[in-house]
């Protein structure tokens, strides 16, 4: 098999394309022939070494493709059956072995591309949207980078629960993209304060939720949209780590809340991840969720897949194509 592999931290360089023997799959393992593997923030985060993790380093949390072979005891996949998955290492490749219990059946009508690109960007709109701040009608939400994989789908999701959604991007053509998707007001961040736009948008009073994937450049404004007892999620750090702060800052902004969630947690039983799988998957496949697919990379080209998330020149969700 061929996987991408990083020997060590650092830049784009430490990724190479290496030959590996295929592994066999253990007890409650599924070996994968990978048709599609998502590239994500938090395989950046891996390469670095900002989440430090053994080397040498397969890199790639999430994927979809076709069960080649079982190991012992699994039940819940067969051979030739098509499956998802948002968790574990090694989906650069062209085969990757993944646990039974965190792959997801991929319905008929979406190809893998599609699947690999919903997968975890879209169960984490979900858990945003649905549990960290189950948004109803009448909610007001800030969503940062509302162009990107997540944001797209975030966005929509608000809408359909009938939120007034206010989105931040770089540009005039993403924030098209942004509109697009059911952001009501989109400001372009880098020509106006978003904070003081959102409180201009809500009156003076303050957004109910901001969905932050951005982290140090964004924090401080995150805070300064909220109204009294709002509530930040933080669930990315695309333009750093937030440095320690006083707790102090929530009580003086309102008695706000903050948390720090991550998929992992809100997908943590077999029965969670099922349902926001098949909410998800069935979504799109109704036509009720829009993907957007901004780049597909060779295996080889994943230096350049990483390069241009890094730079915040994307859009919609970047896929490496083994």
């Amino acid at each position: 098999m061929i996987a991408i592999q990083a020997e060590a931290p650092g830049g784009v360089e430490v990724l190479k394309l290496v030959e590996v023997d295929t592994p066999t799959p253990g007890p409650g393992q599924l070996l994968v022939r990978v048709g599609a593997a998502g590239v994500n923030f938090i395989d950046v985060y891996q390469r670095t070494g900002v989440y430090p993790l053994p080397r040498p380093l397969r890199l790639g949390m999430e994927g979809a493709g076709v069960v080649l072979a079982v190991g012992a005891g699994v039940t819940s996949a067969a051979r030739g059956d098509r499956v998802a998955w948002a968790s574990g290492q090694g989906a650069y490749a062209t085969h990757a072995i993944v646990e039974a219990s965190r792959a997801v059946p991929v319905p008929a009508a979406l190809d893998e591309a599609s699947a690999a690109a919903l997968v975890l960007q879209g169960m984490t709109a979900h858990y945003l949207a649905t549990s960290t701040f189950p948004l109803k009608p009448g909610d007001t939400c800030v969503v940062h980078a509302a162009a990107g994989g997540v944001g797209l789908l975030l966005c929509q999701l608000a809408k359909r629960a009938g939120a007034f959604v206010i989105g931040t991007a770089s540009t005039a053509e993403k924030a098209a993209l942004a509109r697009g998707a059911g952001a009501d007001e989109v400001v372009l961040y880098r020509e106006a304060n978003f904070a003081a736009e959102a409180r201009r948008l809500t009156g003076g009073r303050g957004v109910d939720v901001v969905y932050d994937s951005v982290g140090r450049d964004t924090f401080d404004g995150s805070l300064a949209c909220l109204r009294p007892r709002g509530l930040l999620a933080l669930y990315g750090q695309s333009s750093g780590a937030v440095a320690p702060f006083d707790p102090q800052r929530l009580n003086q902004g309102g008695s706000l809340f903050l948390t720090r969630p991550t998929l992992g947690h809100y997908t943590a039983s077999r029965e969670e991840l099922l349902g926001r799988a098949d909410a998800i998957f069935g979504g799109a496949a109704r036509g009720e969720l829009r993907l957007t697919i901004g780049g597909t990379f060779p295996l080889g080209d994943a230096a350049e897949a990483h390069r241009r998330l890094e730079a915040r020149a994307t859009t919609g969700k970047l896929l490496l194509l083994p």
